[in-house]
Order: C-alpha cells, then sequence, then structure tokens
C-alpha cells in the first residue's frame, strides 16, 4: 500500500497552511497599494482550495506513517510548495517567467539563497516579504526533517540525532510533536531578538524582519541588490556573524541549553570542529587579504570573517565581491561551499559531523597499515559507532562529489565556462547561494542563466536540501515494490 492518504493529507496540509502564508503578502501589497495584492491573493484562494480538496479527499487517514513512505512524502512536499509557491512570482508584476518563478521558490524554501531578481530596491513589500518568509518557513522544516525524519532514514550518519529517543520502530517519533514545539520555540525566539538587534544597530524596521527572516533559517535574501554590503556598518555585520553562527549550530544543543540548562557545546565533536575550523579559515584569509590589499587589518579580518561564516553557515550574505579578490580567493571560498557547518542545522554541504566521522577513518585506517592484525573501533561523541555509519558517510559524500561532477558537467552543456558550471553546481548541491565570478557571483545573479540551466540546478538544490540519497531510492525499481 502507498500510504495515499497520508501522503495526500500531509501535502493538502501544507498547501493550506501556504495559502494562508500567503494572506501576509496580500496584506502588504494592499496597504503600499500595489496591484500584486491580486496576484497573492488569487495564488492565496487556489493553494486555499486545493488543498483544502486534499484534506477533504483524505479525511481519516491512517496516522502511522511507515518510513518507507517518508522519503517520497518528502520530496513530494518540498516539490508541491515549491511549485505552488512560485505563483505569486509568476503572476505579479516583476515580469519573470514560470521557470525564474520557480527557481526563486526553489532557491527560497531550500534556503540556498540563489536568486534571478534584480532591482529589489523598489520590490512591492508583498515580494520581498514573500521571499523572506519561503526561507524562514524552509528553515524551520530544513532542521525538522533532520532532526526527525532523517535519524530513522539513517541518512549518513543522521541516526546520531536521535535527540535522546530510544524508539527505532518503523513510526516516526513518538514524541516528534514535542520536538517541533520545542524547534518552533526556539526558531522564534531566535528571530526576534534577531530583528530587535538589527534594528537596535540601524536598520529600518522593515530590513531587520527581513534580514532576520533569513539570517535564522541560513537563507541569505535580501531586501537590497547589494545585500548585507547595503549598510555600510561594521556593528551590522557583527551582528549578522553572530546570527549566522547560531544556525550552524546543532539545535539539539540550542534546546538542551533553553529547556534543560545544559551548556553542552564544548562538549560536541562538531562543534568543537567548526570553531576550530572558522578560526583557521578567518586567520588565514584575514591575513592574506591584509598583506595582498590595502585594506586595515581590521578591514581584512571583519570582511573574510563576515564571508567564510556566510558561506560555511550556506547563508550566502556578502558585503564585498570576494570572488574578485584574486585567484586564491576563488579557489578558497570554492573549496569551503562544500563543507558546510553542523549536522541539526539550518545549513547544507557535507556538514562537519561527515568530516569528522571520515578523519576518524582515515585515522583507523592508517592504524590499520602499521598494525594489520589490530581492532579499532571508530568513537563519535565518546560512544563506538554503529558498523553502518562509516559506509553511509562514505556513500553520502562519494554521492555528493558524484552529484557536483555530474551538475557541472550537464551546465556546461548549456553553455556556460566551466568556471561558472563548476560554481553554479557546487552552490545548488551545498545549498549556498552565490557563486563565484563575474556571473554568479555575489555582485551578479543567476537570471542571465537558461532555463535549461536553472531547471538543472533546481535539481541539485532539492539534492543537496533533502542529503541526495533521500530522492535517489526514489528510482530504485524495488521501492515501489509491495
Amino acid at each position: 500500500m502507498l500510504h495515499t492518504q497520508t501522503i495526500g493529507y500531509t501535502i493538502g496540509l501544507l498547501l493550506f497552511i501556504l495559502g494562508l502564508c500567503e494572506l501576509l503578502p496580500a496584506g502588504l501589497d494592499y496597504l503600499a497599494g500595489s496591484s500584486n495584492f491580486y496576484a497573492f491573493l488569487g495564488c492565496s484562494l487556489f493553494s486555499l482550495f486545493f488543498g483544502g480538496i486534499l484534506l477533504l479527499c483524505n479525511y481519516g487517514y491512517e496516522k502511522k506513517l511507515n518510513v518507507r513512505w517518508v522519503y517520497l512524502l518528502t520530496t513530494l512536499c518540498w516539490l508541491m510548495v515549491s511549485i505552488f509557491g512560485a505563483l505569486p512570482f509568476y503572476f505579479s508584476d516583476i515580469g519573470v517567467g514560470y521557470v525564474d518563478a520557480f527557481f526563486e521558490t526553489i532557491s527560497g524554501i531550500t534556503t540556498t539563497g540563489s536568486t534571478v531578481l534584480s532591482g529589489l530596491d523598489n520590490m512591492s513589500p508583498g515580494i520581498i516579504f514573500w521571499r523572506s518568509l519561503l526561507q524562514w518557513i524552509g528553515g524551520i522544516g530544513v532542521v525538522a526533517f533532520a532532526m526527525i525524519f532523517l535519524p530513522f532514514l539513517r541518512i549518513g550518519g543522521m541516526q546520531l540525532f536521535q535527540a535522546e529517543s530510544s524508539d527505532r520502530s518503523e513510526k516516526i517519533m513518538a514524541k516528534s510533536g514535542q520536538l517541533i514545539r520545542s524547534l518552533l520555540t526556539i526558531y522564534c525566539l531566535l528571530t526576534i531578538i534577531a530583528v530587535a538587534t538589527y534594528w537596535v544597530l540601524g536598520m529600518t524596521f522593515w530590513d531587520a524582519i527581513n534580514h532576520a527572516m533569513t539570517s535564522i533559517p541560513s537563507g541569505g535574501f535580501s531586501p537590497h541588490d547589494a545585500s548585507f554590503g547595503f549598510y555600510k556598518s561594521h556593528a551590522l555585520m557583527v551582528a549578522a556573524i553572530f546570527f549566522m553562527f547560531l544556525s550552524a549550530v546543532p539545535f539539539v544543543l540550542l534546546i538542551k541549553a533553553l529547556y534543560r540548562g545544559r551548556w553542552d557545546f564544548m562538549k560536541d565533536d562538531q562543534f568543537k570542529a567548526l570553531i576550530l575550523m572558522l578560526i583557521v579559515f578567518i586567520a588565514v584569509l584575514s591575513s592574506w587579504r591584509w598583506q595582498t590589499s590595502t585594506d586595515s587589518l581590521w578591514e581584512s579580518f571583519i570582511h573574510s570573517a563576515f564571508s567564510i561564516i556566510s558561506i560555511i553557515s550556506s547563508t550566502g550574505y556578502a558585503t564585498t565581491d570576494y570572488s574578485a579578490w584574486g585567484s586564491f580567493a576563488a579557489v578558497f571560498f570554492l573549496f569551503i561551499t562544500f563543507l558546510g557547518a553542523c549536522a541539526g542545522s539550518t545549513t547544507g554541504g557535507i556538514k562537519i559531523m561527515r568530516l569528522v566521522i571520515m578523519m576518524k577513518i582515515l585515522v583507523r585506517q592508517i592504524k590499520y597499515l602499521i598494525h594489520p592484525n589490530g581492532v579499532f573501533a571508530i568513537h563519535y561523541q565518546g560512544k563506538p559507532l554503529d558498523n553502518f555509519v562509516p559506509t553511509t558517510v562514505l556513500v553520502f559524500v562519494g554521492l555528493f562529489v558524484l552529484s557536483n561532477v555530474v551538475l557541472t558537467i550537464a551546465l556546461t552543456l548549456t553553455g556556460l565556462d566551466f568556471e561558472t558550471a563548476l560554481s553554479a553546481a557546487s552552490t545548488s548541491v551545498a545549498n549556498v547561494g552565490p557563486g563565484i565570478g563575474p556571473i554568479i557571483g555575489p555582485s551578479g545573479n543567476f537570471s542571465s542563466l537558461t532555463d535549461t540551466a536553472k531547471l538543472l540546478m533546481c535539481i541539485g538544490m532539492i539534492l543537496g536540501r533533502l542529503e541526495i540519497l533521500t530522492v535517489i531510492v526514489l528510482f530504485r525499481p524495488e521501492y515501489w515494490k509491495a
């Protein structure tokens, strides 16, 4: 049985909620006197109608969903929300085709942050808010997906984030509702604090809201074409660095700190690795920038720190076009694009947890070379890992690299040069945002790419956000056998 009632009911509920959310930008455009009010209102009614039909047709659904079908459900949820969420862009006055609208929505809901829009400073408040809201909704969806579904799907070692649950049956964890409430509370609290901080430090209240809604989910959409460089404020840059860093931290640790008073940050292997990685990267790049440019030491440090944390957290804000700093900077930022931050956060990329486990696998293999008959267990967080974890981590990393290679080749076939194609592929699969180079770098956007290239990047963004294996398994014939 395909559990079609459960899947249909869940998608219907999401579309119904999406329709309600579209009323918010509709109200903003109505107050602003923008004609986009009608686009948002019409799309809202359409989403409410379609979602309502699915809800009514699947009323009385089976509440227990076999984990096997969570693969299909999660993929369909992201796709359906993106398809319907793109309609306001398409029917508004910003003049984009549906492919561009779909690209912008996929980029928003997956918190990638790549954009095809320009002239943001003059767009209606509804369009600006809808972009921010998509990323804010996508952020909480990313964390919930990572912490509730992936532990049971055993995707690349994510089962380590059981949130202290011992339930390993083929049902979504019994306390998922409680976990979602905790996540949502922290998520909203961080957003409110970010709004207040940005506002106090000089942003308008409107800009503070929109930047807070894209900082916490590590999204990167900005209401200005110049992104964070619009403000020319070091105080705001420091604040953004802090909130981007928080978005890179496992939400499990934040939940423990808020609800249990347990500050286990320095007990967490990947948090410590994140701190070490940031210190080394910032020291290297800021020193190089200071030596090779006319910037002061402080200017070199603040712009390097902002750019590195923006890319590591997969947020994608920019204060300057770092891809124009030179070949070393271009290679450096392309390299850190793949890494990502902590698993269980809103960030993309390979994730530090997998990198830590890979290093432990490397050390074990070296030990085997020295002591062929030795027995060496791999430990993480002081506990031995299950045997399948190293394998799934290596499989995920291999698929991550392979996805980037295949997508790069496909993008070159659309006419892109190799540098742009490689950068576009890496930013898609890693869910980062701006790429490298004059076309899709921090000073450009993705509007000049062909529709085929944009659709290929949409596939890459979905693959990266859903941890690749979640999507690939759907193409196996045995998956569809009863």
